[in-house]
């Protein structure tokens, strides 16, 4: 279509990580606009729907226990939601004797040194950190995840993420530690670019691996997709490319039998982008949401005139009106804008001059 036309002209102005938010977030109105303008909702233009509601899959905060974060979790089960997520890493065993073995420098409270503030956990790649679980380490993860199963029991598909900074050979001793869990997945555990390590994770783990937040087009998903070395595909419509080309993207996992799941962590209008490319997406299976606590995320938009809970019983009905299929509540909008920055789609001369630091990899 037109859109496809314009969004591949203009998709040099994008890049991977977040970078690539304004190209998606054009792409994004474009189909809003293209579809009020055929009377049509987005997903049409995306090729048609596959499903009339769309699962999502619940994140959720750090607690400081298995067995709480487990009560947390069974919150959103009594919620309506059929697939939830949690982290599981190295961060809670930071400062715990016996847990890591690590360069001095590379985690937070080492004696500081300038060069070592440069290489540490936190802006290193996974592979150059050196950090490492120990015994005792892994012990505690699968005791933590242990708890999170014994309170809601191992029906429920749980997925996990941000497991650190760790190298390749950690993250296959730990995901064979976490097998008896029978995890949904296991997220980001190093950067996309290095397929070759995608690949040894794959082949040595029984648990699905997944990757994809941070990737910008469909033909950065290839060479993964191609050497199947995830069991899932993981973008986010906000930096993919927005809704055709993230079609595109699940496509094309699909031709090689990987599914696609979709990051999201923002409002309800990348929300409802997200829900027509899911609909129209045959291998998709959740849609990722962190907001469950926050009580007006509900409200910046309005669908058929009416502001309500988006999500019904852990499902996003997918809204027939053209477009996208909602109106923005503007002043909703404007009474929650952050504290440092009270503009309302005012010019941002100075993001002509200022690079953006956003890391190109989880």
């Amino acid at each position: 279509c037109n859109i496809d036309r314009l969004f591949r002209k203009i998709k040099q102005f994008g890049h991977h990580g977040r970078q690539a938010g304004g190209v998606c977030g054009v792409e994004m109105a474009l189909m809003d606009l293209a579809g009020k303008a055929y009377g049509v909702p987005a997903y049409v233009l995306a090729g048609g729907k596959f499903r009339d509601r769309v699962r999502m899959y619940c994140d959720t905060p750090n607690e400081e226990t298995g067995t709480e974060m487990g009560k947390k979790l069974q919150e959103r089960l009594d919620r309506g939601f059929t697939m939830l997520k949690m982290d599981v890493g190295v961060q809670p065993l930071i400062g715990k004797p016996g847990m890591l073995s690590w360069p001095q420098g590379m985690l937070p409270g080492d004696p500081e040194d300038k060069l070592e503030r440069m290489l540490n956990i936190q802006t290193l790649q996974h592979p150059f950190t050196h950090v490492r679980l120990t015994p005792k380490g892994i012990d505690s993860i699968c005791q933590y995840v242990a708890e999170v199963r014994e309170t809601v029991g191992d029906e429920v598909p749980i997925a996990a993420d941000h497991f650190g900074h760790i190298g390749i050979d950690d993250c296959i001793r730990l995901g064979q530690a976490l097998e008896p869990y029978n995890l949904a997945w296991l997220e980001d555990m190093v950067p996309w670019q290095y397929t070759d390590k995608w690949v040894q994770l794959e082949r040595a783990l029984n648990t699905p691996v997944c990757t994809g937040e941070d990737i910008y087009l469909a033909e950065n998903f290839r060479p993964l997709i191609h050497a199947r070395g995830v069991n899932i595909v993981h973008p986010d419509l906000a930096t993919s490319g927005g809704i055709v080309e993230t079609k595109k993207i699940g496509d094309l996992a699909q031709e090689y039998g990987i599914s696609m799941a979709l990051h999201m962590a923002g409002t309800p209008i990348s929300t409802m982008a997200s829900v027509h490319c899911a609909a129209a997406t045959e291998n998709f299976i959740a849609l990722e949401h962190h907001f469950t606590e926050i009580p007006f995320w509900n409200d910046f938009i309005a669908i058929n005139g009416e502001t309500k809970p988006i999500i019904q019983r852990g499902y996003i009905p997918v809204p027939e009106g053209p477009g996208l299929g909602f109106t923005i509540n503007e002043d909703v909008i404007k009474e929650h804008l952050v504290e440092w920055d009270k503009g309302f789609f005012e010019p941002t001369p100075e993001w002509d001059r200022v690079p953006s630091h956003d890391r190109l990899w989880s």
